[in-house]
């Protein structure tokens, strides 16, 4: 029989870089992928942010998780789906309509990642004791933020070198794409040999709470929800739209707005210095909230998630490429955006307390995704018509709802004490 926690030091790692990895490559690494490929900023920002949407959506079906099959067998046919998606943007790019036909692909795996997130979660619960619950929720972290790194760094920079080799962007995004869908493959494959069954070897009953539509009920009729929900949806308000035109700013020409730089010098730029950053601003964040409580430190984090924004209309504004000015904004935004989303899980966290807490976390979530994806879809239509400059004011004026509403939310001034969030 397997016991609770075998093999966790070789599963949990394995498991979380393989969660983190999908979700980077859809939501960030095409976004770059198509300002390469000449895709405008504006259908870059509106096609893309569809994407969020089985994030948005993952609450309708997580029951079903729950209900058929088991966890693992669940997050290994996911994770072999993102493979098989993956592979199918490499080969549809060199077509004439790559743009509809790779969007299908990247659909594919963003449902299918959405989908992987709730089972992996939920296995993780299961397979490990609440004591290991705790004591690998670092390393969770960590593994998964390594995936951000090799998303946004590592595959990023060898596009860029394959763009200068072949001298065909198409080439090497395809070349890149089938790299990363091998990648993927070896990921699920690891998966299926480090991780034990736990489900079937300890018959470990599903959790059913009530009814489907009873766990809904129970989340709308939750006290003072409605400006919860408001602050939800308007807490990344500027953050959402900067995610999705701060790699085209950089990547276009000056003529354009841009900067001009490279795609490797974005992918280095991103995907090291950022990375680290942002983990670093997420790790403080949650041990000053674990010490403090949520109320010391939530106007502070929900300021440093939005002050550093001016620094890329001061870019934009004043045409700067002094590459210590360029690097010097992404670490600072970075560092406040891990910080400032530490606050944003506890409050996640707070607004799904009660019966049901995994169902209504997963609804939480459900807004938080659709908090950036509606705003992502028009951000590049708002670049197009006031400009870089005007458009990084905007988003900086995009903070605004948030801190009104921060006088408005209740919550329990010490909530968060020795709550550690996992920064995902």
């Amino acid at each position: 029989m397997v016991q609770k926690d075998k093999g966790a030091w070789a599963w949990v790692p394995v498991l979380y870089f393989t969660q983190g990895l999908p979700y980077i490559l859809v939501v960030s690494v095409s976004v770059i992928m198509y300002k390469k490929l000449g895709i405008s900023n504006a259908d870059i920002g509106f096609y893309t942010s569809w994407l969020y949407l089985p994030w948005v959506l993952k609450p309708l079906w997580s029951p079903f998780v729950d209900l058929k099959s088991t966890k693992r067998n669940w997050f290994l046919s996911m994770q072999l789906l993102i493979s098989i998606a993956l592979l199918g943007v490499a080969l549809t790019l060199p077509t004439n309509i790559f743009f509809v036909t790779s969007l299908a692909c990247f659909w594919m795996a963003a449902f299918a990642s959405a989908t992987n997130d709730i089972a992996s979660d939920g296995y993780y619960m299961i397979g490990l004791t609440e004591k290991k619950q705790s004591f690998f929720v670092g390393m969770r972290s960590t593994f998964y933020r390594l995936a951000m790194v090799t998303g946004q760094g590592l595959i990023v920079i060898l596009a860029g070198f394959l763009e200068n080799y072949y001298g065909d962007n198409t080439k090497a995004w395809s070349i890149t794409m089938t790299c990363t869908a091998f990648l993927m493959l070896l990921l699920t494959l690891s998966n299926f040999f480090v991780t034990p069954k736990y489900e079937t070897s300890l018959a470990i009953p599903q959790d059913k709470p009530a009814s489907f539509l009873e766990v809904f009920a129970s989340f709308f009729n939750k006290p003072h929800l409605g400006m919860a929900l408001a602050f939800i949806l308007t807490y990344r308000l500027g953050e959402s739209q900067l995610v999705k035109m701060a790699s085209p700013f950089l990547l276009d020409d000056a003529s354009a707005g841009g900067l001009g730089y490279s795609t490797e010098a974005v992918g280095t730029i991103y995907g090291t210095v950022g990375v680290i950053m942002l983990s670093i601003g997420g790790i403080l964040g949650g041990i000053l909230i674990s010490r403090d409580g949520l109320k010391k430190w939530m106007l502070p984090m929900v300021l440093s998630l939005n002050v550093p924004n001016a620094l890329y209309a001061i870019l934009a504004l004043t045409n700067t490429t002094n590459v210590v000015a360029v690097v010097g904004t992404v670490v600072l935004e970075q560092f406040g955006y891990g910080f400032g989303f530490a606050a944003f899980l506890i409050f996640l966290i707070y607004t799904a307390e009660g019966t049901s807490k995994t169902s209504h976390y997963a609804i939480a979530t459900g807004f938080m995704a659709l908090g950036m994806m509606v705003p992502g879809m028009i951000s590049g239509y708002i670049q197009e018509w006031l400009g870089y400059g005007g458009f990084f004011v905007w988003v900086v004026i995009a903070a605004l709802p948030s801190l009104l509403l921060l006088k408005y939310i209740k919550y329990p001034a010490d909530y968060g004490k020795k709550t550690v969030p996992t920064n995902e």
